[in-house]
């Protein structure tokens, strides 16, 4: 018989998983709240006359923002998984010169302040006409997930068997068909964490929106999010009603992705 677990540690966990939901708790609370019911005190721990002026506005206002985050996360996505796949294929198989030395310096690039590497891309932004643009946020969201997909997928590739690498090349595939066709298969549960990691930096960025996308037409939904704090007044039921719907996606992507996420994160973590 397993030993039975002591009732204080399942109250602890309770008690800090209930710490931790909490404001995921208020945010919900308050987007159901009037405005005018905020300014009580203490404030209600429940909508006690709730209201949807909060989501009403949310579609009257939000939905193009909800979907240019959309596409900037699955450009993002595209983007990154393009870019890292291949790298840390040459970096971990092709016996690429330097692969030492390159997942250094993709560690330390992730070691960049974001706002740091914001106002590199404004600069960069001004000169090449990429202020302002989904495209331009595309590329800067870019730049965080690539070095740690490079890396996911460079700890996973490494521990391929080179038996089925040797065993494609005898059939007369070339290096770029052996990525396509063998290693990329194998390497789903990498590939589906970068992706989603990608769609979750790239959904969640305001450094990067707020600096080289802040007079575009086509915002984030962060922006949008920032934009109901005004100098006068402050719509915290819509402001919490946006960030109620903009976590869905992440929530909903969180949940259907996670066992191929965990299997993604611990590939190649241990070896024989």
């Amino acid at each position: 018989m397993t030993a039975r677990r002591p009732w204080w540690k399942t109250a602890l966990g309770v008690l800090f998983t209930a710490l931790m939901l909490f404001p995921v708790y208020w945010m919900v609370n308050v987007s159901f709240t009037k405005t005018a019911d905020l300014r009580l005190s203490p404030p209600h721990l429940f909508p006690l006359d709730p209201t949807l002026d909060g989501y009403i506005e949310v579609l009257r206002q939000q939905l193009p923002n909800l979907g240019t985050s959309l596409l900037i996360g699955l450009g993002s996505v595209v983007l990154t998984v393009v870019i890292a796949a291949p790298a840390a294929y040459a970096i971990s198989l092709l016996n690429l010169r330097g692969g030492r030395t390159l997942n250094f310096v993709l560690l330390v690039a992730q070691m960049i302040p974001g706002v740091v590497m914001a106002m590199g891309f404004y600069a960069i932004y001004v000169r090449l006409g990429l202020l302002n643009s989904v495209w331009g946020l595309i590329l800067a969201d870019s730049t965080v997930a690539v070095p740690f997909g490079v890396l996911l997928f460079t700890a996973f590739m490494s521990g391929l068997p080179r038996e089925l690498l040797q065993a494609a090349r005898m059939d007369g595939a070339n290096a770029w068909r052996t990525f396509t066709a063998v290693v990329m298969p194998l390497s789903r549960n990498s590939a589906i964490t970068v992706a989603l990691f990608a769609f979750l930096w790239a959904w969640s960025d305001f450094v990067f929106a707020s600096t080289l996308a802040r007079n575009s037409a086509l915002k984030p939904v962060t922006l949008g999010i920032y934009s109901y704090i005004g100098n006068n007044t402050t719509q915290w039921n819509a402001i919490m009603a946006t960030a109620v719907v903009a976590s869905i996606p992440a929530a909903i992507l969180l949940i259907v992705a996670q066992r191929y996420v965990a299997a993604g994160v611990t590939a190649g973590a241990v070896k024989d």
